[in-house]
């Protein structure tokens, strides 16, 4: 079965079909809690609430998505998929507690781990060829080694479920973002536990390595990113409140910028240091967004949403934003929109957010430090 779509008919007197910006949005029949970019094709994944995982390949072409296959295995929602890095098998962990690993080319259960955990599954990363990490609701860390069919380290530092996790570039630090406000920070080549980070308000939700692996940032759903500098995973460096109500999970598009989603169904591009809201990408008007992710070629944003959707949005401009030190006042306090589908055709849809922009500095860094715990 070939993963690409087949060609049209050339006999047939239909119009040629209309290329437009970014692929059509992909609905579901339950909302999707998940979604994965194929390493090296234009294949994307997803997982929903009823622990369906649906494989479909996408287009510019209207009409041009199609679905590939589709697997009911988990009995439960399905919380994460991950493609290996050769984009072979299709990882998914599930609130069922099991861990499956699919074949990409026919969908076919290649091997099972039925009670992976103790607890629902909540997080998964696909370390290399051999290794993959997944965290639990009760906050169980485990790695596992396809090799030996089991896990190889098994350690529970966090209080709450474990809501993400972010390797080295040398694949030996593991951070892991928690419920309890803390970041781990696991040694997977000596399998030992480092330390956690002291706890900040609220929970952490995603994280994210910037700045060449130099700055750690956190996402929590308090609104705040939170900064780490490599090797002072004690204590935050720095703390930025976007102003969104929550910010739930982030994708890095650039050494500098990355992408949040948040409960208030705005995708938000920010610049790390020099801290800003740089605009927005999209949205799902009114739903919370659950998972972002960016495709192998760095020009598409991915979302999934309450509202049952995948959506596409052109992310190619902020390869190139370049922000300054200096901090410019802006008369218009409304959210810039960074591509043609930002505005979603609703002026009133940013009404909400125009303060977001015109808080001075000043005011921005006294929100960001009455975050701090006690």
């Amino acid at each position: 079965m070939s993963l690409y779509p087949t060609k049209a008919d050339p006999e047939q007197e239909e119009p040629e079909p209309r290329l437009r910006e970014t692929p059509e949005d992909i609905s579901f029949e339950a909302a999707a809690n998940t979604i994965a970019f194929h390493p090296s094709q234009d294949i994307l994944a997803a997982g929903d609430v009823d622990g369906d995982v649906y494989v479909y390949s996408y287009s510019c072409l209207e009409g041009g998505n199609r679905e590939l296959w589709s697997s009911g295995h988990h009995l439960k929602s399905c919380r994460e998929v991950s493609f290996s890095h050769d984009g072979h098998k299709l990882f998914t962990v599930s609130k069922d507690k099991s861990i499956h690993i699919l074949n990409v080319e026919e969908g076919r259960l290649v091997t099972r781990f039925s009670k992976a955990h103790s607890s629902a599954l909540n997080s998964l990363l696909v370390i290399d060829e051999h290794l993959f990490a997944t965290g639990d609701d009760g906050g169980m860390l485990k790695v596992w080694d396809l090799r030996k069919g089991t896990a190889i380290m098994e350690m529970q530092q966090h209080e709450e479920y474990i809501s993400g996790m972010a390797i080295d570039e040398n694949k030996k630090l593991l951070l892991t973002t928690s419920g309890d406000g803390t970041m781990g920070v696991f040694n997977i080549k000596r399998r030992r536990f480092e330390l956690l980070s002291e706890p900040q308000s609220g929970d952490l939700t995603s994280v994210v390595l910037m700045k060449r692996g130099k700055k750690v940032a956190c996402g929590s759903s308090e609104g705040t990113i939170y900064l780490f500098n490599w090797d002072g995973f004690g204590a935050t460096s720095d703390r930025f409140a976007v102003k969104a109500e929550s910010i739930d999970c982030m994708v890095p598009v650039t050494e500098n910028v990355l992408c949040t989603g948040s409960i208030d169904g705005v995708i938000r591009a920010v610049n790390i240091l020099p801290n800003r809201v740089i605009g927005s990408v999209g949205q799902h008007l009114g739903e919370p967004i659950e998972q972002l992710a960016k495709s192998h070629t760095g020009q598409l944003l991915a979302s999934c949403g309450h509202d049952q959707k995948v959506k596409f949005w052109d992310i190619s401009s902020l390869c190139s934003v370049v922000v300054d030190d200096y901090r410019k006042r802006k008369k218009s306090g409304q959210l810039k929109a960074l591509s043609s589908k930002a505005l979603g055709g609703r002026e009133d849809f940013f009404a909400d957010l125009r303060e977001e922009a015109k808080a001075p500095k000043e005011e921005q860094e006294k929100e960001s430090d009455s975050d701090d715990s006690d």
